[in-house]
């Protein structure tokens, strides 16, 4: 009796464990308004993402974030330090460099891909509280920003491997 409590038990455990699993899935795919390409701009309903050998540059609805998330971990592993300048998008791989310019100040900076987000609808990129400052968009909070890709990234993530 007590030998089948235990057997129910861990198939519970078991099962409980594979629920978690399969619920660590990726974030959704996401399409921008307009993509640039080398000759033209492009506007659709649904563009095509900014695919590795393919589009290198669209117009991205960006905001950023900071202190709530300073300190903590980012989804690539890594510290997330709000003064550097990286960038949480939902699909480009992690390490993707990309220039990021913020069309009313005309200001650019280079950021890396760190992190995953933004999980706010309408928006494409979130940036960390030092980029945003650097191109002048912490004042209005959102804003459009050409973003355009300068190195793909390898996807490399930095979580400790038991």
């Amino acid at each position: 009796m007590v030998k089948n409590i235990r057997q129910k038990i861990k198939k519970i455990l078991l099962l409980s464990f594979i629920v978690i699993i399969s619920n660590c899935t990726s974030a959704p795919r996401y399409h921008s308004s307009i993509i640039r390409n080398s000759e033209k701009t492009v506007e659709t309903k649904n563009p095509p993402l900014l695919t590795k050998g393919k589009q290198h540059t669209a117009i991205f609805t960006a905001s950023y974030y900071g202190d709530k998330f300073h300190g903590k971990l980012a989804s690539n592993g890594q510290v997330f330090d709000m003064h550097d300048y990286t960038a949480a998008h939902k699909t480009l791989a992690f390490g993707t460099i990309l220039k990021v310019t913020y069309p009313v100040t005309k200001k650019s900076v280079t950021v890396r891909v760190t992190d995953r987000g933004p999980f706010v609808k309408g928006r494409d990129l979130d940036l960390s509280f030092g980029a945003a400052s650097k191109i002048g968009l912490v004042k209005n909070g959102v804003g459009k920003v050409k973003v355009t890709v300068v190195k793909w990234g390898d996807g490399k993530t930095f979580h400790k491997k038991d």
